[in-house]
């Protein structure tokens, strides 16, 4: 059953919500390829969820550092955490076992919790300085800073 976007899960920060977005498109990109149980077609799907979601994590993890969110660290920790379960799941598809209904149920749970849960409780100090942020474009901009975060892992 596809994951549907609802507004529940809007933090208000418009380049957030994009992101989380994209990650539901790709979450429901597994199912097409389950139903035809194309083994390579999942694998792509889930190594682009994965570059993406990483992406996005540092992403965000530069906005809470650029505006000093006091629970930058253990934000980061969940991240890590959700990481190491997708990189499990891959792992278990590779190696042939049908994983694919089970990470879809995980993944809408665990993107629906986070975001309304860890997402939505730096929104009041992220949110204001979001829009600053990624308007910076000159060198040492948000996109720069987020690689560096991204290059850490």
């Amino acid at each position: 059953m596809a994951m549907v976007w609802t507004s529940d899960l809007n933090t208000g920060i418009d380049v957030i919500d994009r992101q989380h977005q994209r990650i539901v498109d790709y979450i429901n990109q597994l199912e097409d390829p389950a139903t035809r149980a194309d083994h390579q077609a999942i694998s792509r799907v889930l190594e682009d969820l994965a570059d993406y979601t990483l992406s996005h994590f540092a992403f965000e993890e530069s906005l809470q550092e650029e505006v000093g969110y006091q629970y930058a660290k253990p934000h980061k920790a969940v991240h890590d955490m959700f990481i190491k379960r997708l990189t499990s799941y891959q792992h278990r598809h590779d190696a042939g076992e049908p994983v694919v209904e089970q990470l879809h149920a995980m993944l809408c749970t665990w993107l629906t919790h986070h975001i309304k849960r860890d997402d939505m409780a730096y929104v009041a100090e992220v949110g204001a300085k979001a829009k600053q942020v990624t308007e910076d474009r000159k060198e040492g901009g948000w996109f720069s800073r987020a690689m560096k975060v991204f290059r850490k892992r």
